[in-house]
């Protein structure tokens, strides 16, 4: 699936707003997995870092979903009317949820959203333009764009604007259809600063659908994808750059809150540095990889370049350990009482045990002293 902002044309009859019904089960995906992302986390969240995206607007009721800014383009509200923006909202930075196995790559991003379009043209060019510089204009640290459109002033003097106010933009490389013909470069994506994503497959290869004309940088997991879908529910087997896009728009988030000093060309640079390698024509420096670009060390930059340290872990709350009970003077005092009350009974039965056997062979009479024991005695040597 894949936006296509149309040329400017006469505007269109509205559409209804109906998209594809999701559903409340989700797995794990096969891109979380390869991208390992849990790992990543002890470094990076992608805390500090503000991201926007302009999209088809996103589902605010889903639960791993939160937006703090919301810009409507089209007149239509806050609806997303396709579900294409939930799912990359939800592939950037979808909340970690117990017991939910899905999540976003970078969950502790501020997320804005600008809704560009309403519909599968993708809107208009001239209002893409619009909203990439109203983008700019917050102070962004990433801008995703999974909307492919053709080359147009306004679309690049905004990709320009952005770019010199030192904001990462990240850009879907576009779609090939069947019936595409010869395919075209897809805009922005095609743009000289800008972070062109193509699709990869879990096996790491190129997507057939992903257009191999658009200049790429790195591949993003692109098919058989999972993410957050209108209704509170999730889609699966996604499919398109648009959804490539999105994973490595997270990950420029993950490198800005770990490296804040990077200018946008370096954290360009970071991820093309340490994506896994390429794999043939389209696929750039191959599948971005997020523990490398948080962790690697590179020979082009400042050495001493300043890193942000993992927060310290949490301190435990108040309640978290129970309190001392105060001690029990009266129930010590009955336990005692007990105990020695056991004692002397058993000390009774261990003597009766020894005295009574005796007293019975003796015929119960009493015991003879030591002293008249001698008297008898001195009585008969008489």
């Amino acid at each position: 699936m894949m936006l296509t902002a149309a040329p400017a044309v006469a505007e269109r009859e509205p559409v209804r707003c109906d998209p594809p019904r999701g559903s409340v089960q989700v797995s794990e995906s096969w891109a979380q997995r390869r991208l390992d992302l849990t790992r990543v986390w002890t470094l990076s969240r992608g805390e500090g870092v503000t991201v926007a995206m302009v999209d088809s607007g996103v589902d605010l009721t889903h639960p791993q979903l939160e937006v703090s800014k919301f810009y409507d383009y089209t007149g239509t509200g806050y609806r997303d009317c396709l579900g294409h923006g939930t799912a990359v909202a939800g592939i950037i930075a979808g909340r970690y949820l117990k017991g939910v196995p899905y999540h976003g790559v970078a969950p502790d991003v501020r997320l804005i959203s600008l809704k560009q379009t309403n519909d599968d043209s993708g809107g208009d060019v001239r209002t893409l333009a619009k909203a990439i510089k109203r983008a700019a204009d917050l102070d962004v640290g990433v801008i995703n764009v999974s909307v492919q459109a053709h080359d147009h002033p306004d679309l690049q003097m905004a990709v320009r604007y952005a770019l010199d106010r030192d904001i990462v933009i990240v850009a879907a490389a576009g779609n090939v259809e069947k019936d595409d013909g010869t395919p075209a470069p897809a805009y922005p994506a095609a743009y000289d600063g800008v972070l062109g994503v193509g699709s990869a497959t879990s096996t790491g290869t190129l997507a057939e659908s992903s257009n191999v004309t658009t200049p790429v940088a790195v591949l993003g997991p692109g098919k058989d994808i999972v993410s957050t879908w209108t209704g509170r529910a999730y889609m699966s087997g996604l499919e398109g750059t648009s959804f490539a896009a999105p994973y490595v728009t997270g990950v420029a988030a993950l490198v800005r809150a770990r490296f804040p000093s990077l200018s946008e060309a370096q954290v360009r640079q970071r991820i093309v540095a340490t994506a896994d390698g390429p794999a043939g024509r389209g696929t750039g420096a191959g599948m971005v990889n997020p523990l490398l670009a948080v962790t690697a060390i590179l020979p082009f930059e400042p050495a001493n370049a300043p890193v942000i340290a993992p927060p310290p872990p949490s301190p435990l709350p108040a309640d978290a350990v129970d309190r001392v009970p105060p001690v029990d003077h009266l129930a010590v005092d009955i336990a005692a009482g007990v105990a020695m009350a056991f004692f002397c009974m058993a000390m009774l039965i261990i003597a009766g045990r020894v005295l009574i056997p005796m007293g019975r062979r003796r015929g119960w009479r009493p015991g003879r002293t030591g002293v008249s024991s001698g008297r008898l005695e001195e009585d008969r040597s008489d």
